[in-house]
C-alpha cells in the first residue's frame, strides 16, 4: 500500500519540523513550504492526500491559499486541516473552516498525537 502523502505549510520553522518528523516517523509522505503561494503550486503537482495548513502566513494566508485551491479542479477535493496559534478565536475559526469546507483545525501548540488522531480520520492510515 502506498504511503499517504501530507503537504505542511507554516511559516514557523520549528513547528515545520516537528511536524515533518512525526508524520514520516509515522508512515506518511510529507511534503512541507512556509509559503502560501507555494502551497497552490504543490498541491496541483504533488496531488497530496491531505493539506495541514497554518491560518497565519506571509503574502497569503492560509484562508486565501484554501479559497483558491477550492477553485482548482485538481485541488477542490483535497482535505485541508488548519492549523492556528492561540490569539485567534475558535468560534470565528470554525465559522470560515465550514465555509470553506476543510475538514476542521488545530490549535497551536498542540500535542503531535492529538494532530495525528485529526488527521487518520480525515484519511485514514
Amino acid at each position: 500500500m502506498d504511503k499517504k502523502k501530507i503537504l505542511v505549510a507554516d511559516d514557523e520553522e520549528q513547528i515545520l519540523s516537528m511536524i515533518e518528523k512525526k508524520l514520516t516517523n509515522s508512515n506518511y509522505d510529507c511534503i512541507t513550504t512556509s509559503n502560501g503561494r507555494e502551497v497552490l503550486n504543490l498541491a496541483m503537482t504533488a496531488q497530496p492526500d491531505l493539506i495541514l495548513l497554518d491560518i497565519a502566513m506571509p503574502e497569503m494566508d492560509g484562508y486565501m491559499v484554501a479559497g483558491d485551491l477550492r477553485k482548482g479542479e485538481t485541488t477542490k477535493n483535497i482535505p485541508i486541516i488548519f492549523l492556528t496559534g492561540k490569539e485567534l478565536e475558535p468560534r470565528s475559526i470554525n465559522e470560515r473552516v465550514a465555509e470553506i469546507g476543510a475538514f476542521g483545525f488545530v490549535m497551536k501548540p498542540t500535542s503531535l498525537q492529538e494532530l495525528l488522531e485529526k488527521i487518520r480520520a480525515a484519511i485514514g492510515k
